[in-house]
Order: C-alpha cells, then structure tokens, then sequence
C-alpha cells in the first residue's frame, strides 16, 4: 500500500469517532463552498486546484465525498493535459486518485488523457541536477517538501521513483543536528513541515533508519508549545495548524505520537474551529477555508488513532474547558 493510501487509512480510521453533529457542521461549510464549476476556492476569487483538493479530502474524511463527486470531476477533467504549477498539479494528482477510488470516477480518462504518462513527464520539468523537485521551473534549487510531494504521487500512481538512494542521500544531508531538516540546503534552521516531509519521504521509500527515527521525534515534539499546537519554528512564537497537522502526521510515522499532549493538542485545534464550520489557520486568523479545515480533520483524526476511546468527539465542547 502506498504512503499516502496509508495515511488516508489512519486518518479515516481517527474520523469514524467524530460525533455525528460535528460531521454534519463541517461537511454543510465545505459543500456550500463549492462552485457552479464543481470546484472549491480559498478565501475569495475564483475555483482552485488547490482548495479544491483540500475540500475534497476534507469531505472524504467526514464521508460526504459523494455529494460533490460529480460536479469536482468535470471541473478536474478541465485541467487534465494542462501545463500547471507543480503545487497545483499534485493537487490535481491527489484529487483524481481520491475520486476513482471512493466515487469510481476515472477524472483522466473523461479527459482523454494518461495519468501514469503526464505526471511523469510534468513533474519531469521540476526535477533538478541533485535528484530532487523543485517549487516552480525557475527554481535552482530542490525543495524538499516538493520532493515528497514528486515521490508521493510517483508511488501512489504505481510509478517508479527515479534514483531513490541519490534521492535519500539528499534529504538525509538536510537534517540539522537538533534533529528537525530544512526546506532547502542553504538553511540553517530546522522546521516542523520539512522534517515532515523528509520522514515521510524517508519512511516511502524505506530508508527511514532508527537514528533518523529518534532525532526527528525529538526535534518534533519540541515544537509543541504552551498553546498545544506545534511550532513551525523555534524562531516563531505561536502554533499554526498547518504544522500541527504535518508534526502530528510524521510523530504518526515515527511511532511518537503517544508522546504528544494529545489534550493540550486537541483543545487548540478545537479553539481553531469555527461556529459555522470550517477551522481558522491559527489563533491570528479571523476565518476559516478548505486548507485548514483539512488540517484541523485530519489533526484530530490522528490524535484519535492514538487516544483513550471516546463516545464521540466534539471539539467545540472541548474548547469549553480550555479555560
């Protein structure tokens, strides 16, 4: 099974003890988002591979996929065989996996096109001379979270990944000695989404060795801090749910998550969400949007694979005893 058909299992698996009203609440946000052309946005302008992919995986977790399957596909199969940003086209990936494999709609045969074939030769224009992915074609240097994101969908899709020992080798000399790895080789500065995506990359291609293992676990429950998110940084002061959600999901990797607060973590992510549905960026921010919401899904999804069993869960009542 491939890391990210993995990941979708525990996270499912977390969400099958949502409350049934928490469901309900989140799943009415995220449908009322959608577009006449099937897609999502983010938090104003027009629909977006992006947002769309997060609204479609948000909705999957909360098994409410099916409601907007249709209508997702035929604004997907627009963009097939386009020339996109990679950080789009990866969206575009991960959404047409997800829809043929819960809804049985094949987005890229209604296109005309041949998955396997375009995202090799796609992603073919990001690669650069030291093995990994770039950000964009005019990046020079490989980034290591668009690393992971190239090998994910090489492996999810059946496709080989090319030069996987270079390909670790890499990634492995960007891990600094508090244990957490940089973006980019030039940082000095470990941070949580980075080490994320380097153990995820690690763990995918099975050259996730012990030592690795119990430096980044280390580095990355460090980050949690007083508020009970975790830090993208130790030079940033306050948590946000993006690195909470990647943190939480790589100490899942390394088998460390039951060393994680898991109250302290789910009292944040529950002070995130909003009334209406949907989950805010972090205590800064003023609004939810389909990114986040994923985030805060699938952060409370992987604290309930590793809890004490519950009833149900409902996080706005845990937000109630923060105080």
């Amino acid at each position: 099974m491939s890391y990210l058909a993995q990941m979708t299992f525990r996270l499912s698996a977390g969400a099958t003890r949502f409350s049934e009203s928490f469901c309900q609440r989140h799943a009415a946000y995220l449908i009322a988002l959608q577009n006449p052309d099937g897609g999502f946005s983010g938090r104003e302008g027009a629909s977006d591979l992006y947002y769309t992919g997060f609204a479609l995986r948000a909705l999957a977790l909360l098994g409410r996929l099916d409601e907007v399957a249709g209508q997702a596909a035929e604004f997907l199969s627009r963009h097939c065989g386009r020339p996109l940003p990679a950080v789009d086209f990866v969206s575009l990936i991960l959404s047409a996996v997800l829809l043929e494999a819960a809804a049985g709609i094949d987005v890229h045969a209604r296109a005309g096109c041949d998955r396997n074939k375009t995202l090799e030769e796609h992603l073919q224009r990001f690669r650069r001379p030291d093995g990994g992915y770039a950000k964009t074609e005019r990046s020079g240097a490989s980034s290591t979270y668009h690393t992971f994101l190239a090998a994910a969908c090489l492996e999810l899709c059946g496709n080989k990944i090319p030069e996987p020992h270079r390909l670790a080798a890499l990634i492995r000399s960007r891990q600094r000695p508090d244990g957490g790895f940089v973006e980019l080789d030039a940082l000095a500065h470990s941070g949580t989404n980075p080490t994320a995506a380097a153990v995820g990359l690690l763990k995918l291609m099975g050259f996730l060795d012990e030592s690795t293992q119990s430096q980044s676990a280390r580095f990355l429950l460090a980050m949690q801090n007083r508020e009970g998110g975790l830090l993208a940084n130790t030079r940033i002061p306050t948590a946000d749910l993006l690195s909470t959600f990647a943190g939480l999901t790589a100490l899942a990797d390394l088998g460390a998550l039951s060393a994680v607060d898991a109250a302290a973590a789910r009292r944040y992510v529950a002070s995130l969400e909003a009334a209406e549905g949907g989950f805010r960026g972090a205590a800064w921010d003023d609004r939810p949007d389909p990114e986040y919401t994923f985030y805060g899904l699938g952060s409370l999804a992987l604290l309930e694979t590793d809890s004490s069993p519950l009833a149900s869960l409902d996080p706005q009542a845990l937000s109630k005893k923060q105080e």
